[in-house]
């Protein structure tokens, strides 16, 4: 029979999911998006934000419920069954660099919120996303792209069949200099080929994938230096703040599905390398070569994960028992932080050579009570080791440490299309392996405190997801989520550090509506309460914490050829010091696109990002940095990354 594409968003049928902030966004919903870069795939998430702090090469910044999740410090990602976090990583713990994603190659994304879910463990206290890559396309794909400031693109994706499987390729390469005084440069070549076989319950699939990038950054600059005209909006204080990465990983999949169990087993490993060059302090510790330092590493990651679910009756009622083992081991050899003037090595501050391993197993069970009712409990225990062999006898060592999470959710409904959820669970963030053994402060030589290995997270939710008509669907949720310690950003190490503990709660509401079938409409809001949970003179507000999100979309595909997309996203305001009296602005940018299909083969679309042209913030800290002639301790200031100035990009696309 004839296929009928319908365009939707978000995947939200009614008894697919366990939690009401918990959903899939489709390839089309991907596919309609205009993304300034790839990482911004993950704004499909409702009531998340990617912002950008640094050069197009570095990882981005992600805020999602409260949260100023740094690089992707407690929101875990996965892509074609491999995890893209990395613990203790050179500029941030949890950094989760997103920009060897092909935004054509993607199948679809599945996001969770809240620590709720067994097989979830090690930095997803606030979410996850896993991100599938197709194992088929529809058609072989060739596009070019040229567009403002240098922006230049090529992809070739094809999906030929060869013996009892197909073979799917990517390749693309890309140059852009941004809208920033000092050309980013930012040049990567990234590659996907995977050979695929069966279905997505019975098949299996190889995949190997390549990336490079290199890349120079216009990072965060003080207001002041903007105001007395050193700078411009757009301007960098460090002309020679970059970086350049790589990343080069084989992974295979496997799936098999029968009356009563499925079972799924994938395994990967990962090479990848940093060199990242930095300056947020500019003259503070080292008024004549200045405050330049480089963070680099070299990891090996190896890992995999089997699971099986058995299905069955149990006194007449369904149930559903899953059992599930991840492992992974991540090698740095080495790990380091050094001083520098121009990308030149001053000085080594510290270097280490670290292992992390981890082993977790896990259960689950689903059962069906009633056709209104159903529960779902899981427990995990994760087992940690962490070996650091620093350059500084007196740091170097090994810890040891495990958690146990239990997860517990209540499933009521459908009446009337509408279901209710009550969800709870316990969950952890890992730290960085060095601050585990550290004795002395390789910076100062003073005693130095070390941390614990794992931080606890406890989440609460209750939601609700309805049909109120055939095609207006809507979810809300009220959650609530303690830490026993953030993860805050620190200026002049450029990396996050141990702070206090936490507790957040807020509203999530998600509405989208399909007037007609070539149309869609989406609306997300979320509100947030952060605050420290212990007692302080310095006060109780969380930096970097945004109080509100909010985002709608409209998408358009017509028969005629004609297509459209409009999307505005509002990102609120920030405290930026404990006590709350200096903040951040709000953020609100409109992107759009615009497309025709002049033939089945040919599609030309043009983006245009910052509609309006507004002259926002992508994240703004409040820290002290020392100019060239200003006092030796320096001046506590805002620093700020501004959004990206208008530009414009044309695709042209053959399908063959």
């Amino acid at each position: 029979m004839p296929s009928i594409d319908v365009l939707g968003r978000y995947l939200d049928e009614l008894g697919a999911w366990d939690a009401a902030s918990q959903g899939a966004v489709s390839r089309q919903g991907i596919e309609k998006r205009p993304l300034l870069r790839p990482g911004e795939v993950l704004e499909a998430v409702p009531g998340m934000v990617v912002t950008q702090h640094s050069g197009d090469g570095k990882a981005n910044q992600y805020f999602l419920r409260g949260y100023n999740l740094d690089h992707g410090t407690d929101f875990a990602t996965w892509v074609a069954g491999m995890p893209v976090n990395m613990p203790t990583h050179a500029h941030g713990q949890g950094y989760t660099d997103l920009n060897f994603l092909i935004p054509e190659l993607i199948q679809r994304v599945v996001y969770t919120k809240g620590p709720y879910f067994a097989e979830d463990g090690d930095f997803s206290s606030v979410g996850t996303a896993r991100i599938s890559y197709v194992e088929r396309l529809r058609a072989n794909i060739a596009e070019v792209a040229a567009g403002s400031f240098g922006y230049r693109r090529a992809v070739l994706a094809g999906s030929p069949d060869v013996g009892p499987g197909r073979i799917v390729y990517g390749l693309e390469s890309q140059h852009n200099d941004g809208s920033w005084d000092t050309p980013s440069d930012f040049s990567k070549a990234n590659g996907v080929i995977r050979y695929a076989s069966g279905t997505n319950d019975n098949g299996f699939n190889v995949t190997a994938m390549g990336y490079a990038a290199k890349w120079n950054s216009t990072d965060q600059v003080p207001q002041r230096a903007v105001d007395a005209g050193i700078i411009g909006r757009y301007g960098a204080l460090d002309a020679s703040d970059g970086g350049e990465t790589q990343r080069y990983s084989f992974s295979g999949e496997w799936r098999e599905t029968r009356d009563t169990f499925s079972r799924s087993v994938a395994l990967y490993a990962v090479r990848s390398r940093l060199n990242l060059f930095s300056n947020f302090t500019y003259f503070l510790d080292d008024p004549g070569r200045g405050d330049q330092f480089e963070q680099t590493e070299r990891r090996t990651t190896l890992g995999g994960q089997a699971s099986q679910t058995w299905t069955g009756l149990w006194n007449r009622r369904p149930y559903w028992n899953t059992a599930g083992l991840q492992l992974r081991r991540d090698q740095l050899a080495p790990v380091g932080l050094y001083a520098n003037e121009a990308r030149e090595r001053i000085s080594t501050v510290r270097e280490d050579r670290v292992t992390v391993e981890s082993a977790a197993p896990y259960v689950a069970n689903t059962t069906a009570w009633t056709p209104w009712l159903r529960t779902l409990a899981g427990l995990r225990y994760d087992a940690y080791r962490f070996k650091v062999a620093s350059d500084l006898e007196a740091n170097s060592g090994s810890r040891t440490d495990s958690i146990v999470s239990p997860k517990l959710s209540l499933v009521l409904g459908p009446w009337s299309d509408t279901e209710f959820f009550l969800n709870s669970g316990r969950g952890f963030h890992s730290n960085d392996a060095r601050g585990t053994t550290i004795a002395v402060d390789p910076k100062t030589g003073d005693a130095a405190q070390r941390v614990d290995p794992l931080v606890r997270t406890r989440g609460y939710e209750a939601g609700v997801r309805t049909r109120l008509a055939t095609a207006f669907t809507a979810s809300m949720s009220l959650w609530s989520l303690k830490q026993d310690s953030e993860l805050l950003f620190v200026g002049d190490a450029g990396s996050t550090e141990p702070s206090r503990p936490s507790k957040r709660k807020g509203v999530e509401l998600l509405v989208q509506y399909l007037p007609v079938p070539w149309m869609a409409l989406d609306v997300a809001f979320a509100g947030t309460q952060a605050r420290f949970d212990d007692a302080d003179p310095a006060g109780d507000r969380i930096p970097g914490a945004p109080d509100r999100v909010a985002s709608a979309g409209i998408a358009i595909d017509h028969s005629s050829g004609l297509s459209a997309a409009l999307r505005w996203r509002y990102f609120g305001q920030r405290p930026l010091i404990e006590d709350g009296s200096v903040k951040s602005g709000s953020t609100s940018l409109v992107n759009a696109r615009v497309g025709y299909a002049f033939t089945k083969t040919l599609h030309f679309h043009l983006d245009v990002f910052n509609l309006f042209d507004r002259k926002d913030d992508d994240i703004a800290y409040f820290y002290a940095s020392r100019l060239q002639g200003e006092s030796a301790q320096g001046v506590d200031d805002i620093h700020f990354h501004p959004v990206e100035r208008r530009a414009f990009r044309l695709t042209a696309s053959y399908a063959f």
